[in-house]
């Protein structure tokens, strides 16, 4: 992108201002701010709303005792499956299986707060989330 093709849409961004790596009139790499950029803030706002969405199902899930919380908290965290399990460090087979609400019950308090460690939270909104 040439430097005077930088957006300046205003946007999600708000205030903030990004930093673009353009090349100025002499073909050499520069930087520029940039105020935001339409098409970028439409990306954005499909992420979140697809993120919404699966937050609500996984809620409504656990609601209905058909999952663990993990699936849950695994999206406020922006985790998928082989992150956590390396995190955890375990394999992503045993990771997966603590999604079943049988198995989650029986969880040790050490790996329980392991979990609650990794999420930011409590043992206790770990186990019970919408409370």
């Amino acid at each position: 992108m040439k430097e005077n093709e930088v957006p300046h849409d205003k946007g999600a961004l708000g205030e903030l201002q990004e930093v673009y790596y353009v090349t100025d009139n002499e073909g050499n790499y520069t930087t520029s701010l940039s105020e935001g950029w339409e098409v970028k803030d439409i990306a954005i706002q499909a992420s979140i709303s697809l993120l919404e969405e699966q937050l609500l199902e996984a809620k409504e899930l656990i609601l209905a005792g058909k999952q663990s919380p993990i699936p849950y908290y695994m999206l406020r965290t922006r985790m998928d499956w082989a992150t956590l399990a390396s995190y955890m460090n375990r394999w992503q087979w045993l990771i997966k299986r603590h999604k079943k609400p049988q198995v989650f019950k029986k969880l040790s308090e050490k790996t329980l707060q392991k979990y609650a460690s990794l999420f930011g939270i409590s043992i206790e909104e770990l186990k019970n989330p919408f409370k």
